[in-house]
């Protein structure tokens, strides 16, 4: 499996889960799509537990409940439903080490406190929490407003909590690297950032603090086996993020191509002690980032429509979201960049 482990053992097993979260190491995580049955929209919660198996045995694990996963569109008691699927899904199977993610970031504090402990419930391990975008033309420009949203969240939940810096999904909030280092400074349970801006010079420039050996017990972290961790939002920029000391990505396309993305990082890690395997990294990463660009453009609705396609599950979005229409879909299950990232994954899932 593609993991690089920073800390200890992992904690629990058989679904157990105790108040020491398992160790969230650096890797490949992929935000799992929330399936709904055809007509009613009720939960399909089968589908969803074979695709995070799935995921898993290519060393993929879940975020749950994020926005790929329609958290806004799931109410608590759905939250908690998906989180605890996952759970029992991963524990089944063999993979009871894996921590679970859960997105727990909603409009207020006050409610994204009560997520992150409803998501501990349930079986998360770390919670990821974004800045609603309902408020974004007073939140945006307000530094001191979205540093104490996320010190509260980190302070007041039960689970470690990540960083989400999406501002596509939040109004246009964009978090600058000066904030996250002073928030990774300063609260000790915080454990990371996804960077779904997908800014790489923001990376470096957090990971040049955070990633010092030193940081750890300069600011050492409330659960000793959740580092803060900054991890990439796109699969596309994995290679380059590995040379700046960042930790891998949580990333759609692991959900479509899972073992390749998980291959990508570990040549890329491999790469760093041995430049002999950089060539075919950056060859990997080539196929990858294309893919990645192409198919991202077509939304939770197209990585459903290629789940449905590649493994016989999927479906649609909850509405409002709108299908992928017949024709575009065609038109991007055709294109050259799907087909290389499909030939690939079949070739290293073995189903070539």
């Amino acid at each position: 499996m593609a993991t690089t482990g920073i800390n200890g053992a992992a904690n629990g097993a058989n679904g157990a889960h105790s108040s020491r979260p398992r160790p969230l190491t650096t890797g490949i995580y992929a935000p799992i799509p929330t399936f709904f049955l055809p007509g009613s929209e009720d939960l399909d919660l089968e589908s969803f537990k074979a695709h995070v198996v799935r995921a898993a045995k290519a060393g993929v694990r879940p975020l749950i409940a994020g926005s790929m996963g329609e958290a806004s569109h799931l109410t608590h008691s759905e939250r908690t439903a998906v989180i605890r699927a996952g759970r029992e899904a991963l524990d089944g199977a063999g993979f009871a080490e894996f921590p679970v993610i859960a997105g727990t970031g909603t409009g207020s504090t006050r409610e994204t406190i009560e997520l992150c402990k409803e998501a501990k419930e349930a079986g998360a391990d770390y919670a990821i929490v974004i800045a609603s975008g309902y408020f974004a033309g007073v939140l945006a420009g307000h530094k001191k407003a979205l540093k104490a949203y996320w010190m509260e969240v980190a302070e007041k939940s039960p689970i470690p909590v990540i960083i989400y810096n999406y501002p596509g999904a939040s109004g246009g909030i964009d978090l600058d690297s000066d904030l996250v280092t002073e928030l990774a400074i300063e609260c000790p349970n915080l454990a990371g950032i996804k960077l779904t801006c997908g800014n790489v010079g923001k990376l470096t420039r957090i990971c040049a603090t955070v990633s010092e050996p030193s940081f750890s017990s300069l600011y050492p972290r409330k659960f000793k086996d959740a580092p803060f961790l900054v991890l990439g939002g796109y699969a596309d920029f994995i290679l380059p993020s590995t040379y700046a000391n960042g930790h891998g990505a949580i990333t759609g396309l692991g959900n479509v191509a899972p073992y390749t993305i998980a291959k990508l990082f570990e040549l890329a890690q491999a790469s760093l002690k041995n430049p002999t395997v950089l060539p075919e990294a950056q060859r990997l990463q080539g196929i990858v980032g294309r893919a990645d660009y192409t198919i991202s453009k077509a939304g939770i609705s197209g990585t459903k429509a290629l789940l449905e396609k590649l493994y016989g599950y999927g479906g649609l979005p909850r509405k409002p979201l709108p299908p992928i229409e017949s024709a575009e879909f065609d038109a991007l299950w055709a294109h050259k960049h799907t087909q290389e990232l499909i030939t690939v994954e079949r070739e290293l899932s073995g189903k070539a």
